[in-house]
């Protein structure tokens, strides 16, 4: 297993598949891709996991943070939420947040991140703002 940079475009078929199948496969692509980080965990070359990360000074923000189905509960995503977590340390980030799908908050609250008061509906899921303080 390993943990490296990706292009933004390694990881849209797995956004796709997970995140958003019903749509368009250009929906998933986000606007600001060209500005961030990503990073893609491994399994014997078949990546597993990815995630997107756009810092801004002292706080940045993690999006589209998907594990192939039928690898999720095999502690891949954990991984890859830690080594966001550590690179987010050593970079100097304060705060690490994300915009999380309801249903996925008991997952984020084991490595300490907390829920704010801000939710959201978008494209029928319900979303809550959570965030870490490092």
């Amino acid at each position: 297993m390993s943990i490296q940079p990706i292009e933004a475009k390694q990881a849209w078929p797995i956004r796709h598949k997970v995140m958003y199948p019903e749509k368009d496969f250009d929906d998933i692509k986000l606007p600001l891709d060209s500005e961030g980080l990503h990073f893609g965990l491994f399994d014997h070359d078949q990546l597993i996991s990815v995630v997107s990360y756009f810092p801004d000074g002292n706080q940045a923000q993690f999006r589209k943070f998907a594990t192939l189905e039928e690898k999720q509960g095999s502690g891949y995503g954990g991984k890859l939420l830690q080594f966001i977590i550590d690179y987010s340390k050593s970079a100097g980030i304060k705060r690490l947040w994300c915009n999380a799908r309801k249903n996925a908050v008991g997952f984020y609250q084991k490595y300490g991140f907390t829920e704010t008061n801000r939710t959201f509906n978008q494209d029928g899921h319900e979303f809550v703002i959570i965030e870490l303080g490092l």
